[in-house]
């Protein structure tokens, strides 16, 4: 595989399913993806939603959707020296959390030409709106089919990662 980074936003604490959990599903997805393909990493941080209670945090994520909120997140990465981005994220109402969306603003004209990997954790949505709304946000990059596995499985299906990541061999 060309150069890769993983850019992805997870949520630990308390979620559905799972429970309260110190490391969050798409951090582990994206650490699998680091460790069989050797892609670097970026996450996206935003503390806004920290300790927050898992309905609480719905309801939240709900608001900042239906008035598409663009939450702050830390840091930044070069996305120039990339040739693939694996692009991550839980899914809430629908697609990725707005955080996520404040970062495709910030570099929606840095991926031209560049191919993108969505992937998601759910508990029942599937991938959802993310691949539109990633072929949306990077118009002129290459967005491929996505990949998306339950939140509750994530622990125990390293395998299943890499069966989906020989696609890409």
């Amino acid at each position: 595989m060309d150069k890769s980074i993983v850019v992805f936003f997870s949520h630990a604490g308390d979620n559905y399913a799972v429970g309260n959990i110190e490391v969050g599903n798409t951090k582990i997805v994206a650490d699998y993806i680091s460790e069989l393909t050797g892609a670097e990493q970026f996450e996206i941080v935003t503390h806004k939603y920290d300790g927050m209670a898992y309905t609480p945090l719905i309801n939240l994520a709900k608001e900042e959707a239906k008035n598409g909120e663009l939450p702050e997140y830390e840091g930044d990465v070069d996305l120039s020296q990339y040739d693939t981005v694996f692009i991550g994220g839980p899914i809430w109402w629908g697609s990725y959390p707005q955080v996520m969306f404040s970062f495709f603003k910030k570099h929606a004209n840095d991926l031209k030409g560049k191919t993108l990997i969505p992937f998601t954790t759910h508990e029942g949505s599937g991938l959802a709106n993310c691949v539109e709304d990633v072929k949306d946000a990077f118009p002129g990059a290459n967005v491929t089919e996505g990949f998306s596995i339950y939140g509750h499985e994530v622990r125990s299906s390293k395998a299943k990662v890499e069966k989906w990541l020989k696609n890409f061999e």
